[in-house]
């Protein structure tokens, strides 16, 4: 047996059930897909995004930004662009284009990054472990540094930081800054610590070097002063001095970057080592060769028999045995 409630009552009732449906408060959507907690920046191509629309799970999923800059979504026949925008400004761009394909009357979308791998930033060169990693927030060139192990024991004077940008007829052009390595470390000038925004390549040359090798002590590979130019004689100095029977005349021989072709330069180290010549100055990759005097040699070690023989017939060891 049915009761039939009167037509007003059930009005009522109706009215109410719509009051506390429309006064119900949207419950905030959930959207962690991987624990990310990543800062809001500009979304870029390769990035990873969560997006979450309320009510709607069809909708609900991860997307990689396309090389493009665009997203495409279920059910939308449009391509939605997200490469330079904030989460939020996606959040409205794609709310957007739900009502503008009439899928939805009142979306309510929430887009989370969930991996940033726009943004590269690769340290290499002189540096203890090489890296490639992505700017997420603030990020400066000593920070960078540290995430390399810091710079290496045969780290040169400068980084150079390379950065390609759009030129004036939207073509790509590279633009490379040197920082002096001092200036860097001792803060002298903070405007050298540069931030990095993705898309930079550091570099950390290595220090240049000078090759000593001949008729020297310790021969060897020496590096380059930042703070002084190196020479013959403190290349000589570094290398523990000359050995005996060292030639007079030196050479320097060097590379013809442009060329390839090697040049060989003598120079008088006799007189240079005598105070008659100036000191000559030595560049990176510069290889010092100090020949052997063999004439000098040759007579010393006449010189020598000549006087064993003497110290052995003086001594009464001489034995002289004939038939």
């Amino acid at each position: 047996m049915r009761l039939a409630l009167p037509i007003s009552l059930v009005f009522v009732l109706v009215c109410s059930a719509c009051a506390q449906t429309q006064a119900q408060p949207r419950p905030p959507v959930v959207n962690d897909p991987g624990g990310a907690n990543l800062p809001a920046q500009k979304i870029g191509a390769n990035d990873l995004i969560a997006v979450s629309v309320y009510d709607a799970p069809e909708f609900t999923r991860t997307v990689r930004i396309g090389a493009d800059g665009n997203i495409r979504l279920p059910m939308l026949g449009q391509l939605v662009h997200a490469e330079g925008l904030l989460p939020a400004q996606l959040e409205t761009a794609i709310a957007a284009a739900l009502k503008t394909e009439e899928i939805l009357v009142d979306p309510y979308v929430t887009v989370t990054v969930v991996e940033y791998d726009s943004r590269p930033i690769t340290v290499s060169g002189a540096v203890k472990n090489p890296t490639t990693f992505q700017a997420v927030g603030d990020v400066t060139l000593l920070d960078a540094i540290t995430r390399a192990g810091g710079l290496a024991p045969e780290s040169g004077p400068e980084i150079l930081i390379t950065h390609t940008q759009a030129g004036p007829d939207s073509a790509p052009i590279s633009l490379t800054r040197r920082v002096p390595v001092k200036a860097l470390n001792n803060a002298t000038d903070p405007e050298v610590n540069l931030a990095l925004h993705g898309g930079e390549q550091i570099r950390v040359p290595e220090v240049g070097k000078v090759f000593v090798v001949g008729n020297v002590k310790t021969p060897g590979a020496f590096p380059l002063q930042d703070d002084d130019e190196t020479t013959v004689l403190k290349a000589l100095a570094l290398s523990q001095g000359l050995a005996p029977y060292a030639a007079k005349v030196a050479y320097i021989i060097r590379r013809d970057d442009r060329t390839g072709h090697k040049n060989e330069m003598p120079i008088e180290l006799n007189k240079i080592m005598r105070r008659q010549a100036p000191d000559v100055t030595l560049l990176a990759n510069d290889i010092l060769y100090i020949p052997d005097n063999s004439g000098r040699r040759a007579t010393m070690a006449v010189i020598d028999r000549i006087a064993t023989f003497g110290a052995g017939t003086a001594s009464g060891i001489l034995v002289y045995s004939g038939r």
